[in-house]
């Protein structure tokens, strides 16, 4: 796709998306579970998340789990929305046009249908830089 025909994924118009999808935490969750807004975020226990965050790269679910607080081992559960999203405004048009992470959200509940055994690692250095930045109020793209 040319970044020209880029077309936001809305609420009103996101059936045209095609997963698989994934989400990335350290909670072990059941496959048939839903994952539900409402709770704290993964990165920062201060704040309740009004929505599900998740994307069709599991390598970015991968880095979500990495990146994700507690002490579990990091998962990435494949997830199929049972309700309307929206690209994820955190990341979207942030450092480049359009949404090229593949990352949305939602208010509905998503399915947990699976869970990957592994997908492709970021470099270690790049996790421990990255939870640094977090930890010192840099990683918005992250929440």
């Amino acid at each position: 796709m040319h970044d020209d025909d880029w077309v936001p994924v809305s609420r009103e118009n996101c059936n045209w998306v095609d997963g698989p999808f994934y989400h990335g935490t350290k909670a072990d969750l059941p496959v048939g579970g839903l994952l539900i807004a409402g709770f704290t975020s993964n990165y920062d226990e201060r704040v309740v998340m009004n929505h599900v965050y998740f994307t069709a790269v599991s390598k970015g679910a991968g880095l979500a789990a990495e990146m994700a607080r507690g002490a579990g081992r990091p998962r990435v559960y494949v997830v199929v929305p049972t309700g309307a999203f929206e690209d994820d405004p955190n990341v979207t048009n942030k450092k480049f046009r359009g949404n090229p992470t593949r990352s949305y959200r939602s208010v509905s509940p998503l399915k947990i249908v699976g869970e990957l055994e592994s997908w492709e690692l970021y470099d270690a250095e790049f996790i421990r830089e990255l939870r640094r930045r977090v930890e010192d109020g840099l990683g918005e793209i992250i929440n």
